[in-house]
């Protein structure tokens, strides 16, 4: 089996586990915890469900790779500069899962010596999975995937994401996005779950995604599907994506350098 291959696999059965745990709790509740008392937002939440997602997938991933590294959003600490590293969010929207919303995923990156090589994103409500392999293109459950070929922001949707921050970072966002609607851009789609819309990117739904702070969690996996579906994806400044807290734009290629021009004109450090 090729190396990549094997991965891939491993990266599916890992989404898998951790999607399992998250249906379980989906079918018989359970208690969202917010996190004010450790100095975050009410609005932050985190459950069991995420907590136990990401155990299974990384229990997994250890006895199958066992000298490997994990970065995970729920306290996996694997150092962005290791040879072999998982990067993991174990429920990418957690919002959507609290309010009974079915669209939230599971998202799983290996990255080799700081390169994505596998990206795994599956939404376990409708068991719809987009995959990626360096080099061997993004699939939509089996199905070759490419991103859409508009050359206008006249022609297409946008979508993008709001971090916690409701201060000068939201009026950032609102600002860009106000600019967006000035390019006669179709609409604005706002679901909540960044991974997923990094993958409505690569499908050709959205001609660009924008968000000004994601962390690597939550575009590592997505930013390989873009990339291998014909897609472009840098910081909101036009530079390359790090394994570090970041913007994040993607787009089909045609439209990069245009929304790059809205977005860095309206980044909160130039605010």
């Amino acid at each position: 089996m090729n190396p990549n291959d094997e991965l891939l696999a491993a990266a599916t059965h890992a989404a898998s586990l951790g999607g399992d745990v998250l249906m379980r709790y989906w079918r018989d509740g359970v208690q969202m915890r917010d996190k004010s008392e450790n100095g975050g937002k009410t609005y932050d939440l985190v459950s069991d469900a995420d907590v136990e997602s990401e155990n299974a997938i990384a229990n997994y991933l250890r006895s199958e790779f066992p000298t490997h590294e994990i970065l995970g959003e729920e306290g996996q600490v694997g150092s962005v500069d290791a040879e072999h590293l998982w990067v993991i969010d174990p429920l990418d929207g957690t919002n959507n899962y609290a309010h009974h919303v079915p669209h939230f995923a599971v998202s799983i990156a290996y990255y080799h010596r700081g390169e994505a090589v596998v990206g795994v994103v599956l939404n376990p409500v409708r068991q719809e999975q987009y995959t990626a392999v360096r080099g061997g293109g993004a699939n939509f459950t089996g199905t070759p995937i490419q991103v859409d070929t508009a050359t206008s922001l006249s022609k297409t949707l946008i979508g993008c994401g709001f971090y916690y921050d409701r201060g000068a970072m939201m009026r950032s966002t609102l600002a860009a996005v106000e600019e967006f609607f000035g390019n006669d851009i179709h609409g604005i789609r706002r679901f909540g779950t960044a991974s997923l819309d990094l993958c409505q990117v690569a499908i050709g739904q959205f001609g660009g995604f924008f968000e000004y702070e994601l962390s690597p969690w939550d575009f590592a996996a997505g930013a390989l599907i873009v990339t291998e579906a014909g897609g472009k994806i840098t910081d909101a400044m036009g530079q390359p994506l790090t394994l570090a807290k970041t913007s994040v734009v993607a787009s089909n290629s045609h439209l990069h350098e245009d929304m790059i021009s809205i977005t860095s004109r309206h980044h909160p450090q130039n605010a």
